[in-house]
């Protein structure tokens, strides 16, 4: 058999939703407050996978929405010859209340067009579908209580949906309840018995998957005794932690597969920082004698080399190696199985490829603080040793102008390399960085004439800057900045994304500013899990 190395899906993709078809494998991820939304990726061996696109693109729009809302926890199937994806939009992550609507949307093809969306009520979240022998469609999901003096996590539901009618009957029954956090459950029929996984602990640092099962969709439902089919909560030094959340898939020869999350720390200080957000993992798994769910190889933990399928249509090294990307913005549009956008797509009057052509034309939006306008483009850091350069063409001519490359995390964790401008130093280079309600920036550094390259380097826990004239030498920042900052595990609130790489533009005064960018590059280097 061949050997897949997790993460398979490497970077920011969280909550995989798993399905095969045939020989097609599909994996739909989260996708939070980024644009377009649920990420798709394809594969015919478990072992290369493809992004191919998004479901929720055109027209989308997610302004006004919180920092780690937005889109959580598509969920994919396949019935009645149609793709089905249950999704829930998170309007509002406020204490103990959540505005949460949950939603589904249908296509004969993984690449759409996806049918206009049917309102699932407003219940709770991770909405996953059910297609039962008899026909019959069901949603299982979280159901929650915004009372203070009750549990959030008020059980796991069952609701029937009525798909003549396009919509749910709008009675839920409680099938499971624990007095600790669950979530994510996924039901699947099996032999003669519903299997309900369950995401247990948290999404944090004691996340994992057990399982109950039961001889009725209804119920009861009995827990599995162990504490858990996958966690690495109790090892803390193992390279895939926080692993939880995942779903079943059945390949063409009868084998068990099992997707889930799992996040890969980087060290500062001795503690551990997701900076690269929640990534995708495979495990084979089995039925024991009493036809209880297990990993295929002993204990709980999970692997980070795995045997699946049959032979790849491609060789992939046991150590995967440097891999970079360049994009030149030769294309009539942008690529957005690489680039994102926060909230709603980049107008072309705002991300402009014909204005110059080669080069991306960006037009200055909101600041780094604003849930509407940004003017920005992102794509997923997915190794802890990384590099992001530019070629950027800007003259800002006031203080509320700037622009360049940024490692972005969300409103409250950026680092920017931004070419601005004052009376002081006129056209010139600061490093700005954003931490909680905290804004510092560094020392003016006399910037080149004409276009400049500018480079982001991340090691680990630090990220260093430097520049260079279009034809010049290099030239470092001073100092490293705090990229573990920029992670899920900094600062006192829930955080559920990951670090990105981009390019912003600001134009505080609203008076038409552009740049110009006429390149950028992206140099991935993992480091050894062994």
């Amino acid at each position: 058999m061949p050997t897949i190395r997790n993460p398979i899906l490497r970077g920011f993709n969280p909550d995989p939703s798993i399905l095969r078809v045939g020989a097609d494998y599909y994996i739909a991820t989260s996708t939070f407050e980024y644009h377009p939304a649920v990420r798709l990726h394809h594969s015919t061996d478990l072992v290369t996978w493809t992004t191919i696109g998004h479901a929720l693109d055109e027209g989308f729009d997610l302004r006004g929405i919180p920092d780690s809302g937005g889109v959580w926890a598509p969920s994919l199937s396949h019935s009645d010859g149609l793709f089905w994806l249950a999704y829930s939009i998170v309007r509002t992550m406020d204490g103990d209340d959540k505005d949460i609507d949950n939603f589904l949307v249908t296509a004969e093809s993984i690449a759409g067009p996806w049918s206009e969306p049917v309102y699932l009520g407003s219940r709770g979240f991770d909405f996953s579908f059910f297609h039962d022998t008899d026909d019959t469609h069901w949603i299982v999901g979280v159901q929650w209580d915004q009372r203070p003096e009750h549990p959030s996590f008020s059980g796991l539901v069952v609701e029937q949906y009525l798909p003549d009618e396009r919509r749910t009957t709008g009675e839920a029954t409680v099938i499971y309840r624990e007095d600790s956090l669950v979530e994510g459950p996924n039901l699947y029929r099996i032999g003669d018995g519903y299997h309900l996984l369950i995401a247990a602990g948290g999404t944090g640092w004691n996340h994992g998957i057990t399982v109950a099962r039961s001889r009725t969709l209804l119920g009861p439902y009995e827990r599995d005794a162990r504490e858990a089919v996958l966690t690495t909560r109790d090892a803390p030094g193992h390279p895939l932690q926080k692993a939880g959340h995942g779903e079943l898939v059945q390949t063409s020869d009868g084998d068990w597969l099992l997707v889930h999350l799992a996040s890969r720390p980087t060290l500062h200080l001795g503690e551990r920082y997701s900076t690269l957000g929640r990534e995708t993992c495979l495990q084979r798994v089995v039925f024991d004698e009493e036809g209880w769910l297990r990993l295929a190889q002993p204990g709980h933990h999970a692997s980070v080399d795995v045997s699946v399928g049959r032979e790849p249509e491609t060789t992939m090294d046991a150590e995967p190696g440097a891999r970079e990307w360049v994009d030149d913005f030769d294309g009539p549009t942008l690529d957005s199985r690489r680039w994102s956008a926060l909230r709603a797509a980049l107008s072309p009057a705002v991300a402009d490829l014909g204005a110059r052509p080669g080069w991306l034309r960006l037009r200055g939006g909101h600041s780094a603080a604003s849930v509407f306008d940004q003017s920005m483009i992102v794509t997923r850091v997915e190794e802890h040793r990384a590099e992001f350069e530019i070629l950027l063409d800007a003259e800002p001519r006031t203080s509320r102008e700037a622009a360049g490359p940024i490692a972005w995390y969300d409103r409250s964790g950026w680092i920017w390399l931004q070419v601005t401008f004052d009376a002081a130093n006129r056209r010139h280079l600061r490093v700005v960085r954003r931490d909680g309600a905290t804004t510092t920036r560094s020392e003016a550094l006399t910037a080149p004439d004409g276009p400049l390259r500018l480079r982001m380097s991340l090691d680990g826990p630090e990220l260093r800057c430097a520049f260079a004239a279009a034809n010049g030498e290099w030239h470092d920042v001073p100092d490293a900045f705090p990229a573990w900052t920029l992670s899920d595990d900094h600062g006192p609130r829930l955080r559920f994304t990951g670090m990105f790489f981009g390019v912003r533009a600001d134009d505080l005064d609203g008076r038409g500013w552009v740049v110009d960018v006429d390149s950028a590059r992206v140099r991935l280097t993992p480091q050894s899990m062994r």
